[in-house]
């Protein structure tokens, strides 16, 4: 994060309540924060480089992430369509596509009974963060919180449900991959096919349609595990276990995909990817949308 992104950082967490207190600056408050989430130290390493109480780094820390999860508004970016006149050459295929969507396994730190149920497949311990991304690697929805144990298509039906969750404008859809089911509002690939990319490496050509949409489909939808690779590669918080409660746990993803967003956003380079592409902010009028997963016809014609 370079210095205007950081001074700007300020201003938005002034403007949600954010306060100087004593002798303890508002920038010394968020650079606590920040060195815990890029580092990912103890309060009390925090509390011996910046010469404060333990007590004093604990109170900031949870007051500062706070402000960054009241600024979800200003931070989370509005989907951005592919309109029909789109030209990028990733994209131009999939007309009123909202995004990819996806989901990832964050490791995380729980009591000893609650271990079975955060247990994945591969044996760790995680929650199971949903994710939509737009076109340009900025996030559109995150919700972390469930357990590892839980089904990708279950975490996403309760995302529907929720009054706060995602919404999905009838007419357009999200990017999954083929673990979802293909329906309305989510539009997946051809089961049974070569799908990833690195299954047409070596100047292997599809040989048939069905391969032909797999291969474009894979190429928009990686969008969404790039997007989920660089706020791990980011913030180190998130590469391994923190011993916060569970609660404060998932609310810290959250706040490093905002920032994520804001560094994204503000930065004319991020440091993480020097490949930024300006993309057209196409917003979608949020009027009726998908709020259940059902079986339907949609994507037979």
């Amino acid at each position: 994060m370079d210095r205007r992104t950081f001074g700007l950082l300020c201003e938005l967490l002034q403007s949600r309540g954010l306060k100087a207190s004593g002798s303890l600056a508002v920038e010394e408050q968020i650079c606590m924060f920040l060195h815990t989430l890029s580092h990912h130290v103890k309060n009390r390493t925090i509390s011996s480089r910046f010469f404060r109480s333990s007590e004093i780094v604990s109170r900031y820390l949870n007051s500062t992430l706070n402000g960054v999860l009241w600024l979800h508004d200003v931070l989370l970016k509005v989907p951005d369509l592919v309109l029909e006149n789109c030209t990028d050459e990733r994209w131009k295929w999939i007309k009123n596509c909202l995004g990819p969507l996806d989901g990832t396994y964050i490791r995380v730190h729980v009591p000893e009974n609650d271990k079975l149920r955060y247990r994945t497949r591969k044996g760790e311990i995680a929650t199971n963060v949903l994710g939509v991304c737009s076109r340009d690697m900025k996030f559109i929805f995150v919700m972390p919180g469930w357990e590892g144990s839980t089904s990708d298509s279950r975490v996403l039906r309760n995302a529907l449900n929720k009054p706060t969750g995602l919404k999905v404008p009838i007419g357009y859809y999200y990017l999954v991959d083929a673990i979802y089911t293909n329906i309305e509002g989510f539009l997946a690939p051809y089961r049974g096919m070569r799908y990833h990319l690195s299954e047409w490496r070596d100047g292997c050509a599809p040989r048939n349609k069905e391969e032909f949409f797999n291969m474009k489909h894979s190429s928009a939808r990686n969008v969404i595990e790039q997007c989920f690779g660089l706020p791990k590669m980011r913030w180190a918080i998130l590469r391994s276990p923190s011993f916060y409660l569970i609660k404060t746990q998932c609310r810290i993803i959250t706040a490093c995909c905002l920032l994520h967003n804001l560094i994204r956003r503000e930065m004319s380079v991020d440091p993480m990817d020097h490949e930024l592409v300006d993309l057209p902010n196409n917003e979608v009028e949020d009027n009726d949308s998908i709020s259940s997963i059902e079986a339907s016809n949609q994507w037979m014609s």
